[in-house]
């Protein structure tokens, strides 16, 4: 059932589609059809695949590096009010600010290369890293701190044996919603300055009114964003198994 009903829920949007282009009479330079993506795909499999992977590259080494430093960064908000005080404000006016504004700064500032597409994912995937993290330590059941306590636990021991096991079940939460957000973060970057990526195939068929091929583009887009937040989901029932028994 996993893997059955989003499938026939894939095949039911599918079909809507097409049967939308076929009784409205849209135009395929408008909307085209299931039809006419495979065919724009199956004309260029090697070039979209080819870009695919470098968005995908982009997207996974940005969303790595949201994670190795928003979940430090949580930790030290957590175990310090000072720091909490100091910095999550300016954490929350960073996330309030619209990436696609701050794109053109990070092209001028990292260059046309990879480095600002993971600098462009950074920014819009680290907060909810950050934010599922803290709110996952800072949940932890008072009785436990306590029992801990009790037990001549270290500030250390509880802080790592206690509150972050107890947290992953939110870390992972954090971490499913970033992963969708990286794959966005890249085609913004993509968008603004790059010569390769789905991003610039999307942007260069607008321009030409190629829509099939941007349509193609889009799809693959979906799969990579399908795929990395159901890797995360099989990491997290193997991880965190209790956490799947107590849904």
């Amino acid at each position: 059932m996993r893997t059955a009903l989003p499938v026939l829920g894939l095949l039911a949007m599918v079909g809507l589609w097409w049967l939308a282009t076929i009784v409205f009479g849209i135009e395929p330079f408008l909307v085209p059809s299931p039809a006419d993506v495979v065919a724009e795909f199956l004309e260029l499999p090697g070039y979209l695949l080819e870009q695919a992977v470098i968005t995908l590259w982009e997207a996974v080494s940005g969303f790595a590096l949201s994670v190795v430093v928003g979940v430090p960064v949580a930790l030290l908000i957590v175990g310090s009010r000072v720091l909490e005080r100091m910095f999550y404000p300016l954490l929350v006016a960073l996330n309030a600010v619209p990436k696609v504004a701050l794109a053109p700064l990070v092209v001028v500032w990292f260059g046309f290369g990879i480095s600002s597409k993971v600098v462009m994912v950074v920014l819009v995937s680290i907060f909810p890293i950050v934010l599922s993290t803290a709110s996952g330590m800072k949940s932890t059941p008072q009785e436990l701190v306590e029992l801990f306590r009790s037990l001549d636990a270290t500030r250390t021991h509880e802080f790592f044996k206690l509150r972050l096991w107890h947290a992953l079940p939110q870390i992972f939460v954090g971490l499913k919603v970033a992963v969708t957000l990286a794959v966005i973060g890249a085609v913004i970057g993509e968008f603004v300055g790059s010569g390769a990526g789905l991003g610039f195939v999307i942007s260069q068929s607008g321009g030409s009114a190629n829509t099939a091929l941007a349509f193609a583009a889009m799809a693959l887009l979906a799969v990579i964003s399908v795929g990395l937040f159901y890797g995360l989901s099989f990491a997290e029932r193997k991880l965190v198994p209790w956490a799947e028994e107590r849904r």
